[in-house]
This record gives C-alpha cells, structure tokens and sequence, in this order.
C-alpha cells in the first residue's frame, strides 16, 4: 500500500491444513472487483466482533472446508504479520496469526462459505512445498511453501 490508507483494519486467523505427508489444504479465488486476478491462499479469515482469535480459526476452517475441529486441535500461532491488500475495491489492513492443524487429506465442502465467499472460491488443493516452489499460479503467502517446510517438519 503506498499513499492511501487502509479502508478496513481488521484481524484474521489463518490455518494451515496439513495432511500426514505435509501438505497444505489451499483455496483458490479471485478478487471480484479483479477476476481475471486469480490466487490461492491459507484457509481462513476475519474475527467476528467479540471472537477470538482461537474460535475464528475453529469457526473459519469448517465454514471454509467442512471439517469440524475443536480448540484442542490448534497448534499456535506458529506466526503472526501484518500485510495490506486491495479485496474487491477497498484496501485491508490484516494482522493475522497462523495456526496449524494436522488432519488426514480430505475433499473440502465448500456448501458453507458466505454469500461473498461464493463468488470469488472456485476450487480447493492440497500443496506439497516443492509444488508450491514450482508452480506459476499466485498464492498468498509469498513464502507460504518456507513456512509450511517449517511447520511441517
């Protein structure tokens, strides 16, 4: 972000799905104000008010794959940082904090997602770091397959 401040300043807990042989459950969507603007990105979200950090990453991973996991299953945050990002005409301002999950693969069900959500997640993956290393398509984090070789390991 360079002159313009952020329309929205808000906290998120982000999840890192992981299955036993080390890969991350990922989404892909699109900015609708910028479709052609397509990406991957951590399972996740922003606080309700009142909520913690713990119950949002809870309540976001089923909304966002379907699977029901309690508090007990968290491990962290194993990070937290603060990034800007445009999202459908307004500018973010995100402190966000990582969790880890251990679970085995699973098709995620996307049925639970908001309105919002709908129009802009199309598909869901499981990444090794080394595709992450590979591919062309964007995903967020930038560092996302060093942080899950970290967590991984």
């Amino acid at each position: 972000m360079t002159e313009a401040a952020a329309d929205i300043d808000r906290r998120a807990a982000r999840v890192l799905l992981l299955d036993p042989s080390g890969r991350v459950l990922l989404l892909r969507g699109c900015d609708p104000a910028r479709p052609e603007h397509r990406y991957w990105f951590t399972v996740g979200g922003g606080l309700e008010p009142g909520e913690s950090l713990i119950d949002a990453a809870v309540r976001e991973v089923y909304e966002e794959t379907g699977l029901r996991i309690t508090r007990a299953d968290l491990v962290g945050p194993v990070r937290t940082d603060q990034v800007q990002f445009p999202f459908d005409g307004r500018w973010y301002s995100q402190e966000q904090s990582f969790f880890v999950v251990r679970s085995d693969a699973f098709t995620a069900d996307l049925s639970h997602l908001d309105d919002y959500e709908i129009t802009s997640v199309d598909a869901t993956r499981w990444w090794s770091a080394e595709e992450l290393d590979a591919t062309p398509d964007r995903f967020y984090p930038a560092d996302l397959a060093l942080l899950v070789r970290e967590v991984a390991a």
